[in-house]
Order: structure tokens, then sequence, then C-alpha cells
């Protein structure tokens, strides 16, 4: 559980942390550019910060991180799970918890005999 909420943690930490040099860079090129060719007033990160969740609503969540990739790669996934072989989805399981630092200790086998007998 706490490996779960480690990485949640640092996933938000991610997000918030983009949000905010995202937030700043928006705030800094309106303030350079608009105020001097339009003529608007400047604006602050507050308002850089609504411009950009108004960008993501009306042009979705394409626009930016790419999110719509997301689903062509369960596509193509799910294709894949489907051509291997029992074998292959658990060698594919394994190596993915290797990778993933996700590893389940298998409990110790009991030991037959009394001890201290050989």
């Amino acid at each position: 559980m706490g490996f779960w909420f480690a990485r949640g943690l640092k996933i938000a930490l991610v997000v918030v942390l983009a949000a905010v040099l995202m937030s700043l860079g928006v705030m800094a090129l309106w303030n350079w550019v608009v105020p001097g060719v339009i003529g608007w007033k400047a604006i602050d990160f507050w308002q850089a910060l609504g411009l950009l969740v108004l960008a993501r609503l009306l042009f979705g969540f394409r626009f930016g991180f790419g999110f719509g990739h997301r689903m062509h790669w369960r596509g193509r996934m799910a294709e894949r799970w489907e051509r291997m072989t029992p074998e292959e989805r658990e060698k594919f399981r394994e190596g993915m918890r290797a990778r993933c630092g996700h590893r389940r200790e298998e409990p110790a086998a009991p030991e037959s005999g009394a001890r201290g007998q050989a």
C-alpha cells in the first residue's frame, strides 16, 4: 500500500509542478506579447492558470500532453495480449514485476521434520 501511495504522491507532485510551470509560461508570454501588441492589461498567475483550464476545456485533452494516444497504445497491447500463449503471458507478467520493482516474496515452505535433526 505504501508503494502506491508514494507513487501517487509523486505523480500528483509532478502534475502540480507542471501546472505551475505552464501557468508561469502562459503568464510570461501573455504579459510580454499581448499588452504591447493589442493593448490589453497584464495578467497574474491565477488568471494564467484559468486560461490554461479554459484552453483544456475548449480544445480537449489532446492539446498538450497527448492523452489521446493512450487509447491507441491500449488497443495495440490488447491485440498482442490476445495473441500470447498462457506461458508468454506469465513470462511477461514476471518481467513487468521485476522491471517495476513490485516483487512479491514467496512464503517460506514449511520445514519437514523436527528441528535439530539432520
